[in-house]
């Protein structure tokens, strides 16, 4: 346990019933020394402990891991630092993350678009701006409607993937920079 980060954690406003303060380069290392068990995944999941659900989402196969139990579990996510660990251990390792990515996006809470957005900054970073025109109109109109929002996470949120997006190409580049002009 590292007491430090444990109290530093509370007073930033994370709550679960319990933080030890594990760092996540160690809790990556505890991960790796098991195989991927959906099994044990989903019992830490329901721990209301930080250090158990973000390796939960270390530990869960993407194979096992159904769009309903995402589903389930982006319910659960009430914080941008597990959302963040979530989103880069698991989600965006799923055969469906882009459909979840515009899903949330599109969403009335703040957390889901949040995640929506960490979601799809993932993917770029991933993929590139591998994307239909009917994606590409529908990340920009999302990501437009989150820069005009007086929420401070989900318009950095939406900031961060409009610069990975920028980073794919000149085109894309272009067209952020032109964004970014107008809503700044």
């Amino acid at each position: 346990m590292n007491g430090v980060l444990s109290q530093s954690l509370r007073e930033k406003g994370l709550q679960y019933r319990l933080i030890f303060g594990i760092e996540l380069p160690r809790l990556r290392e505890i991960a790796a020394g098991y195989e991927p068990n959906h099994e044990l995944a989903q019992a830490l999941w329901k721990e209301d402990i930080r250090e158990c659900k973000i390796l939960a989402a270390y530990l869960q196969p993407v194979e096992s891991f159904y769009p309903e139990i995402a589903d389930i579990w982006m319910e659960q996510i009430h914080n941008t630092e597990l959302a963040d660990y979530v989103c880069m251990a698991l989600f965006r390792r799923l055969p469906y993350a882009s459909q979840k990515a515009f899903q949330w996006m599109a969403s009335e809470n703040r957390m889901e678009v949040y995640m929506g957005f960490r979601l799809m900054t993932h993917l770029f970073a991933m993929m590139g701006a591998t994307m239909n025109d009917r994606s590409r109109y529908e990340f920009i109109d999302q990501a437009t409607a989150a820069m005009c929002s007086n929420d401070y996470i989900v318009k950095q949120a939406a900031r961060s993937a409009l610069e990975r997006y920028a980073s794919c190409g000149e085109a894309q580049s272009i067209e952020v920079q032109h964004l970014l002009g107008e809503n700044s």
